[in-house]
């Protein structure tokens, strides 16, 4: 190398601002050497390249194996020829015989160089992957840089994250300079650097976005229990307060629904449903088929079916367009739920006659007047 002492500074200087320890690279460099060696001097015979740490010296050496009466110079080297270099050595040893080429300090630099900018790569690639590594599983801020057949390409700073077909809203128009928060799905190192896959219609999306508006569900106050969501029409959450003094649907809907309103806007108004979860699947699916009001409700836990009867006035209301209310209040508690009009109950009806001996037998819960 043209000047060692250089050398070393510079190393010094890259662990100093990087963060890359000098001795990866050195390391990584005599290896390089060994085969640069080899292919530029035709070397035959194990060689080892040394670098010494305090002043750059780069020294070849070819490796020999310490025998009696050598037959092969390449790979042998006579005891008597051995101990000449070095005293120590005894038969068996392998012995290290200096063969630095004239002009090896050239290919030295030219190969310290491609070392250089390899580690320099490995080591941006490594801080970017360590960084997003820790936002798996969390949200990001980015901006829509453009799209690439039918993926979106997300800017995140120093990197790029890409939005499949499968994990975009539909409905939703993707724009170039467009801002937008994602949830982050996976982050994989490649040779290339962190591939980050987001999404916008994961749930988990939905709950970070409460967690960046309120404090309580962020500091574990408030826990939201299930999402049910169609994204880009609907979302149900539901919500329970781990502390006496919070009220759980209240701290995340806001004040004149500050909160709730911030996460509509960010996931370009979609509607979100804030209920209340209870341990009493009456209540709890109740709650569910917000903002239906139930008269009555009766519960089967062995199926983990319920039929709801609320007025007639309120049963579209209660199934929601195209059954959406309904699936998401399912989705959201875990029970099959079956949905009729006060006009439609017959106490004459089969159907309720049957309903009718479970309860006396005690199979099925009936929650009355619940409205």
């Amino acid at each position: 190398m043209a000047s060692n002492a250089e050398f070393i500074e510079a190393l010094n200087q890259v662990e100093r601002e990087k963060g890359i320890d000098k001795e990866v690279i050195i390391q990584a460099l005599e290896t390089s050497l060994v085969s640069a060696c080899k292919k530029n001097f035709g070397a035959s015979q194990n060689v080892r390249v040394t670098i010494d740490r305090e002043n750059g010296k780069v020294e070849v050496y070819a490796q020999k194996l310490v025998v009696e009466d050598a037959q092969n110079s390449f790979v042998e080297i006579s005891l008597e020829e051995a101990q000449k270099i070095n005293n120590l050595y005894q038969l068996g040893d392998m012995a290290d015989i200096l063969v630095t080429p004239r002009n090896f300090g050239r290919i030295a630099a030219q190969t310290a160089k491609q070392v250089m900018v390899q580690k320099l790569r490995e080591s941006e690639r490594d801080i970017l992957y360590n960084e997003f590594i820790g936002k798996e599983r969390g949200i990001v801020f980015g901006k829509i840089q453009r799209k690439e057949k039918k993926n979106i390409i997300i800017g995140l700073g120093k990197l790029e994250a890409i939005l499949p077909p499968s994990e975009q809203i539909t409905r939703e128009d993707y724009n170039v300079n467009d801002k937008l928060r994602v949830y982050v799905l996976r982050v994989e190192q490649t040779n290339k650097g962190p591939n980050v896959s987001v999404s916008r219609t994961h749930p988990d999306l939905v709950k970070r976005l409460f967690e960046l508006e309120s404090p309580e569900v962020r500091e574990g106050l408030v826990e939201i229990k299930s999402i049910a969501r169609e994204p880009g029409a609907r979302t149900k959450i539901s919500v329970v307060s781990l502390d006496p003094n919070v009220d759980a649907v209240g701290a995340c809907v806001g004040q004149n629904g500050y909160r709730v309103n911030a996460v509509v806007d960010e996931l370009r108004g979609e509607k979100i449903d804030v209920v209340s979860y209870s341990d009493n699947p009456a209540e709890y699916i109740c709650a569910a088929l917000s903002p239906s009001k139930a008269i009555s409700v009766y519960i089967d836990e062995e199926t983990q079916s319920a039929r709801i009867i609320v007025p007639s006035h309120q049963l579209s209301l209660a199934i929601g367009k195209e059954g959406q209310n309904a699936r998401l209040a399912a989705k959201l508690t875990g029970w099959k739920i079956d949905i009729k009009s006060d006009k439609d109950f017959n106490p004459y009806d089969d159907a309720f006659d049957e309903l009718d001996r479970a309860i006396s037998a005690g199979k099925i819960q009936e929650a009355d007047e619940l409205s």
